[in-house]
């Protein structure tokens, strides 16, 4: 495969990523502190490029609070748009591939269809925004570039909407989840999974890509998916989003086309009924 570099190997991607490796016991694979692979210091970058040499970067550094993007445009573009920006610059200067974790936010999300990676990307908030104008940066200066978008990412690591609910629901004995809200939930092993199917099928076909899991389904049935999966009793309504109100605005549908990413690298996608049942059992088996 040669030297994977991964870039934001703290948060819950990078941890999947960590994970999968040891699972398929690669070893040429390196996760560098925070500090080390900061992609907001060119210079730094630039010395751990030289002190690697990656033939792989896998970049799983974002700014993800979508409501607190609103007031922080600043850092949030700092990160998505200069940091994508600053890796696509280090990769070409060392002959590296890029590989950059996007979002489904890049969608306006307002019609029921399938989005595919050539339908108009017009975000509707600033982390969508950031995050296409990173797309564009990378597009623009590197032409060896894997940009893959994935929506409704969770784990059995950092924060996320599963372990929310989990933890919601042995407290409550009722929540209101949004019901008007579609989309598909993605299980990061998956994606890591397909990540690294990418990297060993030496197909060097270059571009934008779209990875979810298989299926589609609201907020409120995934909350209850959740509660069925792991048999916790509590009480769930659907609401509407305007009952909800977020300062960020969200894609009413925002469910992708994920044949090009099949097809192109030979990839099975699970339908995400049966990847949540996986984390849910691995969550409990971490809590034991």
């Amino acid at each position: 495969m040669g030297k994977i570099l991964i870039i934001g190997a703290a948060g819950q991607l990078g941890q999947c990523i960590k994970t999968v490796a040891q699972r398929r016991s690669i070893t040429d694979i390196v996760f560098p502190s925070e500090q080390d692979g900061n992609i907001l210091n060119i210079a730094l970058l630039n010395e751990l490029f030289v002190k690697e040499q990656p033939k792989y970067v896998i970049n799983c550094a974002a700014y993800t609070a979508v409501d607190k993007a609103e007031d922080d445009v600043e850092l949030a573009k700092a990160i998505n748009e200069t940091g994508a920006e600053n890796l696509a610059v280090v990769c070409k200067n060392n002959n590296a591939t890029l590989i950059h974790i996007s979002t489904d936010f890049v969608f306006e999300g307002n019609t029921v269809q399938l989005l595919k990676e050539d339908d108009e990307a017009r975000a509707i908030n600033v982390y969508g925004q950031t995050k296409l104008d990173g797309e564009l940066a990378i597009a623009k200066l590197l032409a060896a570039h894997v940009i893959i978008r994935t929506s409704w990412l969770y784990s059995e690591y950092a924060n996320n909407f599963v372990k929310t609910m989990l933890k919601l629901g042995a407290e409550r004995y009722e929540l209101n989840i949004i019901a008007d809200q579609v989309g598909t939930p993605t299980y990061a092993i998956d994606l890591a999974n397909a990540i690294f199917d990418i990297i060993g099928s030496n197909n060097i076909t270059y571009g934008t890509f779209h990875y979810s899991n298989e299926g589609v389904t609201s907020w409120f049935d995934f909350a209850k998916a959740i509660f069925e999966i792991s048999e916790t009793t509590v009480k769930v309504n659907p609401i509407p989003g305007s009952a909800y109100p977020t300062r960020a605005i969200r894609p009413s549908f925002s469910v992708m086309d994920k044949s090009k990413i099949k097809t192109t690298f030979n990839i099975e996608i699970p339908y995400w009924r049966d990847s949540l049942v996986k984390c849910i059992e691995r969550i409990k088996g971490l809590a034991g």
